[in-house]
């Protein structure tokens, strides 16, 4: 601009008496720039006063919320070979489904008629136990016979004792008279020896009572023999009354020692017959584990044992089954210092590999192709230096992709506070962390979780209406 056009000159007419005037001039360019800068200057002063949503960033993988949603390895209950397959991989299944039958391999279990030949065995066993248990029955009944035996022995025992001292008593008494009936002829033969001596009886009666007295001695000395025999005998139906006693104790004993060991024997055979019940039990038990069977509907995603013929050893994983309607979860993984601002609830963004997405991670509202979440599970152990969270599809938000598989990437990023631009330019400057907000008013994940029991319970009687 030439000088004379400057403001100056018009505002100062003085001006122009200064040399230094004339040579200078401002360009158009530096006009230009300053403006530039100036409206720059202007829009970020203004745009540090907008609002910025703080968060927290993550990444990880999509897995399931429910552990029986995650892809499962169907393990071979017994040891066996595989003698064919009935899926291919990929294909879908339904629970119950044949997978892969086997054989044995033990040679115990060979033989075909093994399951009949068991329950033969367990019938004879049983048929064994109803006989010895009558063998039981009849010892109880013998010794009832032997203890009411006994009782009439022993009283007809007893009658004979008494019966028996009756007699030595009357035989006593006997004794006693007779030995007055001695007494008396015996003084009767001394007075008439006297009287004889005097002349005043004759010898004829005097041999009279000598013969009277033999006959008192002879028969005093009957009955004294007459009591000794009874006495023996009382001693000995004394005697046998004690031997009968014994000797059906001994009956007894003996009977009672038969019906112990009958006792222990049927004792023994149940234990035997339990053990048989429970071995015909695994028998029939392990014959349905020939047919390896889905545990739930689900794609076969891939066959662990390959081929005809391979031995597959107990507990050895064989095929895995992924279920056909998983219950999606992103599984993201947090620094530490990180955790103490999060808590179940919490809104997420997440983007998943494959999708396409413009994401502002401060500005969540205008991102396109993400998708929310809320916090559902958050570990309390840590796993290599960060803290696993589990985030389930937000219920208040659009539905995650149907097309997503278990074990795709994700990234993810935590709501939290909302805060000036340059308050959280000023805070990852100095290193500060975002600001801790309290727990969300309402949790997501409970009701994200009742519309995902409430859904699998409406398929899952659809299948059963099926079939």
């Amino acid at each position: 601009m030439p000088f004379a056009e400057h403001p100056l000159n018009e505002t100062n007419p003085t001006g122009a008496s200064f040399r230094a005037f004339r040579h200078v001039q401002t360009p158009r360019a530096g006009r230009m720039l300053a403006r530039w800068f100036s409206g720059l200057g202007l829009l970020v002063l203004v745009a540090g006063f907008m609002p910025w949503t703080q968060n927290i960033r993550s990444t990880g993988t999509l897995t399931t919320l429910r552990p029986q949603d995650r892809p499962q390895t169907v393990p071979s209950t017994i040891g066996g070979r595989i003698d064919r397959w009935q899926v291919r991989e990929g294909q879908r299944v339904r629970k119950g489904d044949t997978l892969v039958v086997i054989t044995e391999i033990k040679d115990k279990y060979f033989d075909p008629e093994l399951l009949a030949r068991t329950q033969e065995q367990l019938e004879a066993k049983i048929a064994s136990l109803q006989e010895n248990r009558a063998k039981g029955s009849a010892l109880s009944t013998q010794q009832v016979a032997l203890r009411s035996g006994l009782r009439v022995s022993l009283d007809k025992a007893s009658n004979k004792v008494e019966q028996t001292r009756l007699k030595v008593n009357s035989d006593e008494a006997e004794l006693r008279a007779a030995n007055n009936d001695f007494d008396i002829a015996r003084q009767q033969l001394e007075r008439q020896e006297a009287l004889y001596k005097q002349g005043l009886k004759s010898l004829t009666e005097l041999e009279q009572r000598r013969l009277k007295f033999q006959e008192s001695t002879a028969k005093r000395q009957a009955v004294e023999n007459k009591l000794g025999a009874s006495r023996q005998e009382l001693v000995n139906a004394q005697l046998e009354l004690v031997s009968l006693s014994a000797e059906y104790q001994d009956k007894l004993a003996k009977s009672e020692s038969d019906r112990r060991s009958v006792t222990a024997y049927q004792f023994d055979t149940e234990g035997q017959i339990a053990k048989m019940r429970n071995e015909l039990a695994n028998l029939r038990i392990r014959s349905g584990f020939y047919h390896i069977q889905a545990p739930q509907d689900g794609y076969v995603v891939r066959a662990l044992k390959t081929g005809l013929g391979d031995i597959v050893k107990e507990g050895e994983p064989i095929v895995t089954v992924m279920p056909n309607t998983p219950q999606l979860a992103a599984e993201l993984y947090v620094r530490p210092m990180d955790i103490p601002l999060l808590s179940v609830g919490r809104r997420v963004r997440l983007q998943f590999d494959g999708w396409p997405a413009l994401v502002f991670s401060g500005w969540p509202g205008t991102s396109f192709g993400t998708f929310g979440g809320v916090v559902a599970v958050i570990d309390n152990i840590d796993s290599q230096g960060q803290y696993r969270v589990l985030v389930t599809p937000d219920p208040q938000q659009e539905p995650w992709p149907n097309l997503l598989r278990v074990g795709s990437g994700v990234y993810g990023w935590a709501l939290l506070d909302d805060v000036p631009i340059w308050y959280e330019l000023w805070r990852q400057l100095n290193g500060f962390p975002p600001n801790f907000v309290g727990k969300p008013a309402t949790t997501y994940a409970a009701k994200s979780d009742k519309k995902a029991d409430k859904a699998t319970a409406d398929t899952e009687a659809g299948e059963e209406e099926v079939k």
